[in-house]
């Protein structure tokens, strides 16, 4: 291949089956995840494409984000987007990296999308991951993509800090509390009854379009008494998987939080508004009780031959360094748990996320999982210290259409309180 070459529909077919070529689709990652943002017939990704969406590149570290690709020098690279143009820009950044070997392929939405005997790879359910533009849409009144509904909510999530939705906030959004939906004695899922009462003060019934997001502001573990203030986003996939759990069929989480709305110059709001209270959920909670076990449950799981308990936690925390939070004194692991990798520590999901904190690739997630025996085929259960991190995991999980998939609510904290209860430091074998 020579520099800005350009490949036929043709020879990148044929490309797709040489695992030394690498390619790049250069569209925002809603596109990658199966939106079709430009109307075009038919939504998805080029199979085994990486992402590595153009207006990244204003921004991003390019050593970090291409060994996290696995995209190397001494490999041809096919560069493709919507247009020529931006195509193009990609190539001639990466030819300047010093990869030489890199093509442009235009014919994307003329030939590839347009003959469906090309493959299109996706999010299985995109539709749940949305993005700035589409939530845009639903507030100005009009009708966004994959949505025919009439009913939705829109949630600023927090912990305990009013005043972080009082700094900003999607116009219209109301503010939850995540307090509200777990309990602040066990940090487990409220009761039936409780879960009821705060959907229904915040307008929320089983059949309500529900959008979630929060802020991250960098929580610093050493520095500040309560972390989880400054990690809001984390804690509205918390939400997420508790209103999945109690029956919202309709859940979906703007794709980076409110840092995607800001990188896209839309305007936030200071002036609260009201929730407009329903008076009945209209279903009895828990519809899916599936997607939450408890510590006996946990117990089976671990001696299953046909499924994983997994710890979304980091390596200081699963070796028994630390324990991971203020609150937790005792340090270790679940014996028999699998490492899930979370990143730094409590309050981070880097391993999770892309540098912008939208989710990270899922063929990527799901490759790290598999090669550590998480796989769809099994009964799946996430767990953190008390629910945050497992719950982006089930989050990931669950928009990739895994079905046998649970959070283990109790996690480290209520493990660890039961003095019955075996526990494992150092590397494990």
């Amino acid at each position: 291949m020579s520099k800005y070459s350009r490949v036929t529909t043709t020879e990148l077919a044929k490309a797709l089956n040489d695992p030394n070529v690498k390619v790049v689709d250069v569209r925002p990652i809603e596109a990658y995840n199966g939106w079709a943002i430009k109307g075009e017939a038919r939504g998805g990704h080029i199979p085994g494409a990486k992402s590595i969406p153009l207006k990244w590149t204003r921004y991003m570290d390019w050593v970090e984000v291409l060994e996290e690709k696995d995209i190397k020098k001494d490999q041809p690279v096919i560069v493709y987007g919507y247009t020529k143009d931006e195509a193009s820009r990609m190539a001639e950044q990466l030819h300047n990296l010093g990869y030489n070997e890199v093509c442009i392929y235009n014919s994307f939405v003329d030939e590839w999308i347009a003959d469906s005997s090309y493959p299109l790879d996706k999010l299985q359910k995109f539709q749940q991951l949305v993005y700035p533009e589409w939530v845009h849409e639903l507030i100005d009144g009009n009708t966004p993509a994959e949505y025919d509904n009439d009913d939705f909510v829109i949630c600023h999530a927090h912990y305990d800090n009013y005043q972080d939705y009082e700094e900003g906030h999607i116009p219209g959004a109301v503010a939850l509390d995540t307090n509200s939906l777990e309990s602040t004695e066990t940090w487990n899922r409220r009761s039936p009854e409780q879960l009821k009462a705060t959907l229904e003060k915040h307008g929320i019934r089983c059949d309500t379009t529900v959008v979630l997001y929060g802020r991250f502001s960098a929580p610093k573990y050493d520095e500040e008494k309560f972390p989880g203030k400054s990690a809001g986003h984390l804690g509205s996939l918390r939400c997420a998987a508790i209103m999945l759990y109690a029956g919202v069929e309709d859940v979906r989480i703007l794709n980076g939080g409110i840092t995607s709305w800001e990188l896209e110059g839309l305007e936030l709001a200071t002036e609260p508004t009201e929730p407009k209270p329903v008076e009945y959920f209209g279903a009895e909670i828990p519809v899916h009780p599936e997607y939450m076990i408890d510590t006996p449950e946990a117990k089976k799981l671990l001696n299953s031959e046909d499924g994983e308990l997994v710890s979304i936690r980091s390596w200081e925390e699963f070796i028994g360094n630390r324990s991971g939070y203020h609150y937790i004194d005792k340090k270790g692991r679940i014996p028999g748990a699998i490492f899930g990798n979370c990143g730094s520590d409590a309050y981070h999901m880097e391993n999770y996320r892309n540098f912008d904190h939208t989710m990270r690739e899922y063929d990527e997630i799901c490759q790290k999982w598999g090669e550590g025996g998480i796989t769809p085929g099994k009964r799946i259960a996430f767990y953190c210290g008390t629910g945050w991190r497992g719950s982006e995991a089930f989050m990931n999980a669950y928009l990739m259409g895994w079905t046998n998939i649970a959070v283990y609510d109790g996690g480290w904290y209520e493990w660890s309180n039961d003095p019955s209860n075996p526990i494992d430091t150092g590397m494990p074998e």
